[in-house]
Formats: C-alpha cells, sequence, structure tokens
C-alpha cells in the first residue's frame, strides 16, 4: 500500500513539472548569412525551424511537393528527426535544402566555440557536404 501511495505521488509530482518539450538550444546564421534557424528539442527529438530570413516573402519554389512551392520558407522547419547521443553528435536526422529542393541525411557536431557543423549527404556521409553554422544572439 505504501508503495502504490508513493508511486501516485511521484507520478503526480513528475506530471505537474513545466513540460521541458521545447528544449531550446540556440539560434544559428546560415553558412550563406541569409537566414537564422532557432535549434531545439520537441519530445526526444531535434529540430531547427527559420525564425529570420533577408528574404522573408521568399517562397519554397524547388519543393519536390507541388503543393508546397507556394509557402514561405520563413517559419518552415527544415532541420527534423535529429536524435542526440549524449555527448557530442546529433546523428539520424534529415536537413532539407530550399535552394536544391533536396532533403540529405545528416549528423550535426559542436565546434569548442558551440558553433554547428552539420554534415548532409545522400547515401554515404563520405559522399556528403558540410556546412558551418555560427551562433548568434537573436531576439524573437
Amino acid at each position: 500500500m505504501r508503495s502504490l501511495i508513493a508511486l501516485i505521488l511521484f507520478l503526480s509530482f513528475r506530471f505537474s513539472l513545466p513540460a521541458q518539450n521545447h528544449e531550446h538550444l540556440g539560434y544559428f546564421m546560415s553558412p550563406q548569412e541569409n537566414s537564422i534557424f532557432k535549434f531545439y528539442k520537441q519530445g526526444e527529438k531535434y529540430f531547427a525551424k527559420i525564425v529570420w530570413m533577408k528574404i522573408p516573402e521568399r517562397k519554397d519554389t524547388l519543393n519536390p511537393d507541388l503543393s508546397k512551392r507556394s509557402l514561405k520558407i520563413l517559419g518552415s522547419i527544415p532541420v527534423y528527426d535529429f536524435i542526440f547521443d549524449g555527448k557530442h553528435t546529433w546523428y539520424k536526422g534529415h536537413v532539407y535544402d530550399a535552394n536544391t529542393g533536396k532533403t540529405y541525411k545528416s549528423k550535426i557536431t559542436r565546434d569548442e566555440k558551440g558553433n554547428l557543423i552539420v554534415r548532409g549527404y545522400i547515401g554515404l556521409s563520405i559522399l556528403g557536404k558540410t556546412e558551418y553554422f555560427v551562433k548568434v544572439d537573436f531576439k524573437e
């Protein structure tokens, strides 16, 4: 009986805590310096949303899904489904590149300054491309 009461108290306390579904990792400028991404955790996975663009009205005209070509890129989530290894790497995620209309498998690591090193590839990682996203101060 005491175990049941303890379990109920634990669960009620656990679920009364504020949800941490949107752990904020920071803002990062794209390599081309034309957009800022907000990296965050939702559930057990990591994502990045475009929160600023030099040309905010730009549409996703190269998207392979014809129904999305009229949508703005600003506000989209082109970095998605990453899993954190608990140390230094986010892996098994995808990055959609609106400049090409292609989606790449990807992994992300951080450098010593906290900037992100994003490796995108199709098939094998060795056949991919690496880009650097610089941490920036940004207020939404």
